[in-house]
């Protein structure tokens, strides 16, 4: 079991990731801002990965990471962005951070994959476990 962060702005969405991976057996801390997200840290300590909206108020998600990451001991936090916004600019950018990018609407096999990749393997292991998961999950 392991301590995941979920910042996003839909409750619904927020809702479902939290439900999703509570049934799946991790802690999950939930946040729909990166204020509150940052808060949520201070207060219950580092998450062991994060999954992040980008386009958020008050600051997107490639920000909140950046912040993240440069608390102390969060140096090496994995991330999975989960966005409707798939432009090269804002994929590219989440790349350089070492952060998976999931497009929304999301299957959960996908981001369960993606979050056991990090858990275990980092941010080379996310790709596999995509690319695994995609061949087993039926085409819509």
């Amino acid at each position: 079991m392991a301590q995941l962060l979920v910042v996003e702005d839909n409750p619904d969405i927020l809702h479902l990731i939290w439900t999703q991976m509570r049934a799946r057996g991790h802690q999950v801390l939930g946040a729909s801002t990166g204020p509150e997200a940052l808060a949520a840290v201070e207060l219950w300590g580092p998450p062991q990965v994060a999954v992040l909206d980008v386009a958020m108020p008050a600051m997107d998600g490639l920000e909140l990471l950046q912040q993240l990451r440069a608390t102390t001991g969060m140096q090496e936090l994995p991330a999975i962005f989960l966005s409707a916004r798939v432009d090269r600019q804002t994929v590219e950018a989440a790349h350089r951070l070492g952060a998976a990018y999931l497009a929304k609407p999301f299957m959960e096999e996908i981001l369960y994959a993606a979050i056991e990749a990090a858990l275990t393997r980092g941010y080379e292991g996310l790709w596999t476990a995509i690319e695994a998961a995609n061949h087993r999950s039926p085409s819509p």
